[in-house]
């Protein structure tokens, strides 16, 4: 299903060696032919200072023991480039290597630099070069070493937009080294710091906040309140407007957390007019089933779109995640998607009929007969339905259920409260903006 593969629009948005990781789920998904995948790897590490790796490369692709000598004098570079900058950082790295000298670090920069010049006599020359040498340890792949050293650089930096750099430098580290939390940490810093900032351009802006929510995938499906998380930062106005300019095809994962996501929503109700307002310039499986149950209540046609579902999320590198379990293996993703998504056919199903014939729906739900049956007895057992089974005419009989009329009016002003701040804070910005100019 290399249709739907968006490797080709969300690469242009990540740091290269972000790209490394769908790169290796591509290829063992076995999406495109394996010479295709190793020849993109190749390419993209001659961008790097990862110079032995694409030697390795090399050799699998063709098939030999010799690599090219433009391969050899770049090593070569590399090499001689990184003890050069290791030269440079010396004195401070040598500095926070001794735990002892560390301690005298305050919380006050402008104490720290002067301490460091007035005792071990590092300026910002040798601050300067910790940053280089830190982003050259990082295009060599020494991404432990580059987030240790980029975090101590924004501590010493006074210049926010090389302190901005480092922060961008430090969350790709801690993504690229498997650290959730920690990534986490570091998107909700530069989140603030974006929504904060003065750009030179809006535009800018909304750049670096579709830069910001393309490297949240990476973060969000590998967190365990992910689906929330992605939820609370892609439908934020300023976010969703980035989204429906430049980068619809985000939609695919705000659609997914959506229906995976175990509490509803109010937002919903507004996703789906969006997902309407969309299907011209982004459409997949994934939104087209949520325009046939919640736009066209066409249910036959959802069903269709369910098993297309399936083959979006097995080949997607973000939500096609594989739990091991000694020789099994499964994409729970996919499971809980399948799950949800009958329900959200069942429920809009419901809604507009009273009587349902148990084998017209397990044909909707993409059941046997046994197992839509047992399917809705669970749903009625837990209390997800209101209904009851007429066994002898194998039909479900929906008990009427008039909604009550509080109940309406706090659903309808639930997100009045997040709207009204909204508002509030765009006015403040536009307020703050107007001297600028």
């Amino acid at each position: 299903m290399a249709t739907y593969d968006l490797t080709p629009r969300i690469v242009p948005n990540l740091d290269r060696h972000l790209v490394f990781p769908l790169l290796e789920f591509l290829q063992e998904s076995q999406l495109y032919p394996d010479e295709q995948i190793l020849k993109a790897k190749i390419e993209l590490l001659n961008k790097t200072n990862m110079v032995d790796y694409a030697m390795d490369i090399h050799k699998s692709l063709y098939r030999t023991e010799e690599v090219p000598q433009d391969m050899i004098d770049r090593r070569a570079e590399v090499v001689a480039r990184l003890k050069a900058l290791e030269e440079a950082a010396k004195p401070l790295v040598e500095f926070l290597q001794n735990a002892s000298a560390v301690q005298e670090l305050r919380p006050d920069k402008q104490y720290n630099l002067q301490m460091l010049h007035d005792r071990y006599q590092i300026g910002q020359e040798q601050i300067e070069a910790l940053y280089q040498y830190a982003k050259f340890q990082f295009e060599c792949g020494n991404y432990s070493g580059a987030a240790d050293y980029l975090y101590h650089y924004r501590g010493l930096c006074n210049n926010s937009e090389r302190s901005l750099s480092a922060l961008w430098g430090k969350m790709a580290a801690e993504i690229l080294m498997q650290n959730w939390d920690i990534a986490l940490e570091e998107l909700n810093r530069l989140k603030d710091i974006i929504d904060s900032k003065n750009f030179s351009s809006p535009l800018n802006q909304v750049q670096s906040r579709i830069w910001l929510m393309h490297w949240s995938l990476f973060i969000f499906f590998n967190n365990d309140n992910g689906r929330t998380q992605i939820i609370d930062l892609f439908n934020q106005d300023k976010y969703l407007n980035a989204i429906q300019t430049n980068a619809p095809h985000l939609l695919r994962y705000l659609a997914t957390a959506f229906i995976v996501n175990k509490r509803r929503r109010p937002q919903f109700k507004d996703f789906i007019k969006v997902i309407q307002q969309e299907q011209h310039s982004y459409k997949d499986p994934i939104t087209e089933f949520l325009a046939c149950v919640y736009v066209n209540y066409d249910f036959d046609e959802a069903q269709k779109k369910m098993k297309e579902c399936e083959e979006v999320i097995l080949n997607d590198p973000f939500l096609g995640k594989r739990l091991e379990d000694g020789n099994f293996s499964n994409v729970l993703l996919r499971d809980e998607f399948l799950e949800n998504a009958r329900l959200f056919i069942f429920e809009t199903y419901c809604r507009i009929h009273q009587r349902i014939d148990i084998g017209v729906l397990a044909e909707k739900l993409n059941l046997n007969y046994e197992e839509a049956e047992r399917w809705i007895v669970n749903l009625i057992r837990n209390s997800k339905l209101d209904a009851k089974i007429d066994s002898k005419s194998g039909t479900v009989i929906m008990e009427p259920n008039q909604p009550n009329v509080y109940e309406q009016l706090i659903d309808h002003t639930k997100a009045l409260s997040g709207r009204t701040s909204n508002l509030v804070s765009q006015i403040l910005e536009h307020a703050h903006a107007q001297p600028a100019r």
